[in-house]
């Protein structure tokens, strides 16, 4: 009887521990399952270097992420769509910029306020936007002596 007793015991102290690693990870990735946030989108000439659940930034800190990234087939431009925390506003001349981390860093989604009263609302969508800056297209331009 001692034997299930302590087998009991142990299993129900190892779910336990599961449990907890769940909850931190889910703390610690700020797991964001869409409550507590509005969408809004924008499109994008390119959007290397940012995919599903890239950071979105306002003066470097994170207020979202991308939720959903695809090719428009009418402009041929890429649409993306945004998680926005709530008590976060948003100017409607705000514009969306991808930006880079670094030479050798990550690119995130940087909106830039505007200084519009004037709140963007869940769904809106971002019309000034600027994609990222390749840098091997730059080096390519520089050593090739391309004027463009």
């Amino acid at each position: 009887m001692s034997e299930k007793t302590i087998e009991i015991f142990v299993g129900t102290v190892v779910l336990l521990v599961a449990l907890f690693f769940l909850a931190f990870t889910l703390k610690v990735t700020n797991f964001n399952n869409g409550d507590g946030s509005y969408n809004l989108g924008a499109s994008f000439r390119s959007a290397e270097g940012i995919d599903v659940g890239t950071e979105v930034r306002m003066a470097g800190v994170k207020i979202g992420s991308v939720s959903s990234l695809h090719l428009n087939s009418v402009s041929l431009q890429a649409d993306a769509e945004f998680l926005i925390l709530t008590d976060i506003k948003i100017p409607d001349d705000s514009a969306a910029v991808i930006s880079s981390e670094g030479l050798l860093g990550g690119s995130f989604v940087e909106i830039l306020p505007g200084g519009s009263f004037e709140d963007l609302v869940s769904g809106a969508i971002i019309q000034d936007t600027q994609s990222s800056v390749s840098l091997i297209n730059l080096l390519l331009k520089l050593f090739s002596g391309s004027k463009e």
